[in-house]
């Protein structure tokens, strides 16, 4: 269990105003140019060294990310840092509790992360339905540049950097990469087909980072206190350092919770949210990184560690850590049917398989949860998911069949079961 001397976010629960003064007790802008004055090969080295993975759900390396941005002198274009607020996940909202409650830690991260890659200005694309966080980013940022700790040499660094909040509109699709870049240019929210990467050709085809709100607020503290200390956590070093896990559904108390990565999830549901309702053995299954993510069943869940290699490793994954707990009362199929028509709404409708097959994977399921169909329909579903997963421009597509996926593969026989009552009462 994570020590509190070792927690980066110290006021997640909004214990203490928000406002800068505050921020600043609790050691954000501490002596910030002299991080930056080391050099962006220093900052990148450290992220480098500290394994802090991609904290939106990809899991990808932030310093090789970074690294990836090239020399402002030989593109001659600038360079921008595009925040990912677009939290729209089911399941999670540890982002949201960060830009209301510390929002100048975001923006601190945001000015040394722009100086390592390059950038004078960053854009934090907010979920449009997030209206008090917006302000609340909004008081910061105004803060910010009263104080000279954003704009003409900011916190006193030598490097001019600005901060410009953008309001979505709503879509889930926006929280792809590429298709944020292009409702930020001001079109519709649909992906990009890449390569070219974003690092290449982004916003406004220059040179761009994206990078989720909680990778962002993680790196003053990291630079402070150094990558190996970040490196010090975690189960091994390609799954290192502290995590906002965001628990919801059937326990005693749902919460927001910053722990060691690798924590067990039977210690992170007990310890942090009161435990299972009606205790660990009423639990039928977990979705653990968000509601994309395949779901697990109970036997799963009583080892499974918490990170991107153990997930993945149970045909699930990490993602955002926004864990999802079922308990027995829950009529599974109906959950996951609930995800597919989620999908099937927010799909962006640009590729086929998964304009068409969302559409198809939610009809499919209803009549699933009334058991009205065959048990062959069900080898017929998975088949479609896999006609999905994988053929899409972006990842929408894996996100509408695995969750399927992950019901097929642990409920077949719950499915198969209710088949055969649907046909036992229509005889």
């Amino acid at each position: 269990m994570l020590d509190d001397k070792d927690r980066i976010f110290t006021n997640l629960y909004g214990w203490e105003p928000h406002n800068l003064a505050y921020a600043q007790k609790r050691g954000d802008w501490d002596n910030t140019a002299a991080l930056i004055k080391k050099g962006k090969e220093w900052i990148i080295d450290e992220m480098k060294k500290s394994g802090l993975r991609g904290r939106g759900g990809a899991g990808f390396p932030t310093g090789l990310k970074w690294s990836f941005m090239p020399d402002p002198e030989k593109t001659g274009k600038p360079h921008y840092l595009v925040i990912n607020a677009d939290e729209s996940e089911p399941g999670t909202c540890k982002d949201r509790d960060i830009l209301r409650n510390d929002p100048h830690k975001l923006i601190e991260g945001a000015l040394i992360a722009g100086f390592a890659m390059g950038a004078h200005a960053a854009y934090i694309y907010i979920r449009g339905e997030f209206y008090n966080e917006g302000s609340a980013v909004i008081e910061a940022i105004d803060e910010a540049y009263d104080k000279g700790l954003l704009g003409k040499n900011a916190a006193g660094s030598g490097w001019d950097f600005d901060v410009i909040l953008h309001r979505g509109a709503g879509a889930y699709i926006c929280g792809e990469e590429t298709a944020l870049l292009n409702s930020l240019e001001g079109r519709k929210g649909q992906p990009r087909n890449k390569p070219p990467f974003p690092a290449m050709a982004g916003l406004y085809s220059c040179p761009t980072t994206v990078n989720n709100v909680e990778t962002i607020a993680v790196v003053p503290t990291i630079l402070r206190r150094g990558g190996d200390w970040f490196a010090s956590f975690g189960k091994d070093e390609k799954n290192t350092g502290t995590k906002l896990f965001c628990i919801s559904g059937h326990v005693e108390q749902p919460c927001n919770v910053e722990e060691e990565m690798g924590i067990p999830l039977k210690e992170l549901i007990d310890k942090h949210a009161g435990g299972v309702r009606g205790g660990w053995d009423n639990l039928l299954a977990v979705i653990p990184g968000g509601s994309s993510t395949r779901l697990l069943p109970k036997d799963i869940c009583d080892n499974i560690l918490m990170d991107f290699d153990s997930l993945r490793e149970v045909q699930s994954g990490l993602g955002t850590a926004g864990v999802i707990v079922m308990d027995k009362s829950t009529d599974v199929i109906n959950a996951i049917c609930r995800l597919s028509q989620f999908y099937m709404h927010e799909s962006c409708g640009q590729c086929t398989p998964c304009r068409e097959g969302t559409g198809w994977l939610w009809r499919v399921m209803q009549r699933m949860v009334r058991g009205n169909a065959t048990v062959d329909e069900i080898d017929m579903l998975l088949e479609v998911t896999r006609e999905i997963e994988g053929h899409t421009i972006c990842a929408l597509g894996d996100a509408a069949a695995w969750p399927v996926q992950g019901l097929i593969n642990h409920f077949r026989p719950e499915m198969e079961k209710r088949i055969m009552e649907y046909r036992k009462a229509a005889a």
